[in-house]
């Protein structure tokens, strides 16, 4: 697995508790395995959420409602009479003539 070298800005207080409690060798590794947890308990809660979300009948009820308006409504273009290019010509890399 590659690495990435990364600046943090730590508030004094946690920067001070952080250097006095983990040796400089074990910093790196103590930090991606803090991360790593808060993302995985990010992700679980995230997940939870989405879980849950989709169990609640109101939900399913609005999204129904979302589904059947995707499908009555027409996309503004179908059928619409092709538009000439309104970006125009591009300019050469010299600029304008000054005429």
């Amino acid at each position: 697995m590659g690495t990435r070298k990364m600046t943090f800005t730590l508030p004094e207080d946690i920067a001070s508790r952080f250097v006095r409690r983990v040796p400089a060798r074990e910093r790196c590794k103590y930090l991606a395995e803090a991360l790593t947890e808060k993302l995985c308990t990010r992700d679980r809660l995230l997940a939870e959420a989405y879980q849950s979300a989709n169990e609640d009948l109101e939900v399913q009820s609005i999204e129904k409602e979302f589904d059947a308006i995707h499908d009555e409504a027409a996309e503004p273009w179908a059928g619409a009479s092709p538009r000439r290019n309104l970006a125009g010509k591009a300019r050469s890399p010299r600029g304008r003539r000054d005429s």
